[in-house]
């Protein structure tokens, strides 16, 4: 998924006087109650139009809100605080079954988002991977999310332009801020970010990322409208866009950097403790303690662990693990490509080859196209593969994004199976297109992620290589087995840094310790964990729940368990906190017995 993060979706709504609803049959759906959920969702999306914009709906498209401004936040705080307030209008046990998963949803968010302006996250506006100004590059390339089709669409990108100078402003103002509070960011998180700043600065507007747009412009503009918006765009990006990543990039390097933390973790921060534990209730929507998780990750690493090394002695490798993660790595044969080219198309071929079985798996499919593409060359150096999802008319299609610094050095060790049954199909794509197309949602849940669930479906999906005919080789199955280590890692080394004092430096070393990685992989992974606590945590927690589940329910049902109807079970009803989820689930298996 884009950039990884999963913030829970932000919505408001009309404050309307909400008068009490009439009681409703059980079986039948309360209509005060779905227009309550109807509200929170569209006026969510004037709040964060950018959410419209991801999701395919066009209407706020020349909107960007200040949203770290005092004003946008106290904004905020009071639409979830309304909103709670118009839920408790309503019995929970009085609604259908539908009504009633997205009532528990809607409180949990609600909660958790009001719960979070006690840390003043703001103070941390952005890092090297969760940045609006990384994601304003990706909207303004004319190959992203925003649509540049109409002279409409143009215009609405340069109002969004306009408002991009005090989104900065103010961003800076609250890195200042946490100067002085003492919530800060690390130096080596900041050592990275300017640099991505100053790669937006050009003297020529034509080589800006932003002239994209005007290199693509449709042919059927008027001549007039062509002449008019490439001067508009020219001036942009000369007169609003250069000179706010130059200031920002400045701002990061001479006043910023210096005031930075030398340590790696949250709890070198004043309130950093509390924050953590928040953003693991947030990012795992479970009740777990941090230790709890560090010491389930100490357990799956040797798990996984005991595997790869009979994997090791199957193939005759002589030496310990450590020496075969390094065979791996660094043998030629396992960097066969020449051209970012044969790397995509070898991802296809994965595709292919599993196409066959997924029909046995899966009753529903997804109608939104897939694409394969090439993470784009400005942000590839820090980039992950990722999934960004389509629209849901199905006019955006879901791209898998693979970056591809050097073809040659491209490894198909790096477990590319698995990468795809996660990132691509049957994981991000499925899931997320599925829960799109499913119009008996409220769009809250169509359009609504929760890390745990979303994450934790997509590294399940990996467990699932070898009943789709994957994992043949021992290689690639060493791999998946790598995805799942990195997976089990994050539990330990994300706890530990943010509440154990372990540094940026030891964290790398564990790592490289433990799975086939190098040290540059390992660096940005682990700056990653530090710019954006817990989230990492999300991926083995809710795997390990959906295996639970199917675990315990095929030894439960029998013969009457189908595992493409508990798979259908498990995506029907879209992203929802894990206590909600299992409390669904158990009450499908309860019907089948």
């Amino acid at each position: 998924m884009k950039n990884k993060i999963y913030v829970l979706f932000y919505a408001a709504a009309v404050f309307v006087a909400c008068k009490a609803p009439n009681k409703q049959a059980a079986t039948t759906e309360n209509k005060n109650f779905a227009s309550l959920c109807d509200k929170y969702y569209e006026d969510g999306l004037k709040l964060y139009p950018l959410n419209a914009t991801y999701a395919g709906d066009n209407r706020y498209n020349d909107l960007l809100p200040n949203e770290y401004s005092e004003a946008f936040i106290k904004e905020s705080k009071t639409f979830y605080q309304d909103y709670l307030d118009s839920l408790q209008h309503y019995n929970r046990e009085e609604l259908n079954e539908n009504d009633k998963l997205s009532y528990d949803v809607l409180k949990d968010q609600l909660e958790i988002n009001l719960e979070g302006f006690k840390y003043h996250f703001e103070y941390l506006p952005f890092n090297q991977m969760f940045a609006l100004p990384l994601t304003f590059g990706q909207l303004g390339s004319g190959t992203g999310a925003q649509p540049f089709k109409t002279v409409k669409d143009y215009d609405n990108w340069l109002k969004r332009v306009s408002a991009f100078s005090l989104w900065a402003d103010t961003a800076v103002g609250n890195f200042r801020k946490g100067i002085k509070s003492g919530i800060v960011l690390p130096k080596a998180l900041v050592i990275k970010m300017y640099p991505q700043m100053y790669s937006m600065v050009v003297d020529d507007p034509v080589k800006s990322l932003f002239y994209g747009p005007i290199s693509l412009m449709p042919k059927d503009f008027s001549a007039v409208d062509k002449k008019r918006l490439t001067e508009a765009y020219k001036a942009a990006i000369l007169q609003q866009i250069v000179p706010t990543y130059k200031k920002l990039g400045d701002f990061l390097k001479n006043e910023y950097l210096p005031k930075a933390r030398t340590t790696s973790g949250f709890s070198a921060m004043p309130t950093g403790t509390e924050m953590y534990k928040y953003l693991v209730r947030q990012q795992t929507t479970t009740t777990k303690s941090p230790e709890e998780i560090y010491q389930t990750g100490l357990k799956e690493v040797a798990r996984i662990k005991a595997q790869m090394d009979s994997i090791k002695n199957k193939v005759g490798f002589k030496g310990d693990l450590n020496a075969f993660f390094e065979y791996m790595r660094t043998d030629p044969k396992f960097m066969p490509y020449k051209t970012p080219a044969e790397v995509l198309s070898a991802f296809e071929n994965i595709h292919k080859r599993m196409e066959p079985n997924l029909k046995k798996m899966f009753n529903h499919t997804p109608k939104t196209p897939f694409e394969i593409r090439q993470t784009e060359a400005f942000r590839a150096a820090s980039a992950s593969a990722e999934y960004n999802q389509g629209s849901a008319d199905g006019k955006r299609p879901g791209i898998f994004y693979v970056p591809i610094l050097d073809a040659t050095k491209f490894n198909t060790t790096s477990g590319m199976e698995s990468l795809f049954l996660h990132e691509a199909i049957p994981g991000h794509h499925y899931q997320i297109s599925l829960t799109q197309e499913n119009t008996s949602l409220p769009k809250f849940r169509r359009f609504g992620m929760h890390n745990a669930y979303v994450e934790g479906w997509a590294l399940y999906c990996e467990s699932l290589g070898k009943e789709l005919g994957l994992y043949t080789d021992p290689y690639q199955h060493m791999g998946a087995l790598g995805d799942e280590m990195h997976r089990a890692i994050r539990l330990v080394v994300d706890v530990a840094i943010h509440t154990k004092n372990m540094t940026r430096e030891q964290a790398i070393k564990y790592m490289m310790d433990n799975e086939a990685i190098n040290e540059q992989g390992a660096t940005a992974e682990i700056e990653r964990y530090m710019g954006i606590p817990a989230q990492a945590l999300g991926y083995k927690t809710g795997s390990m729940k959906i295996r639970e589940l199917r675990s315990r329910y095929e030894h439960h049902l029998g013969n009457k368990f189908n595992l493409a109807e508990f798979h259908d079970q498990v995506l029907k009803d879209g992203s929802l906190p894990l206590s909600v989820f299992e409390h669904k689930m158990d009450d499908w298996a309860a019907t089948k017995k």
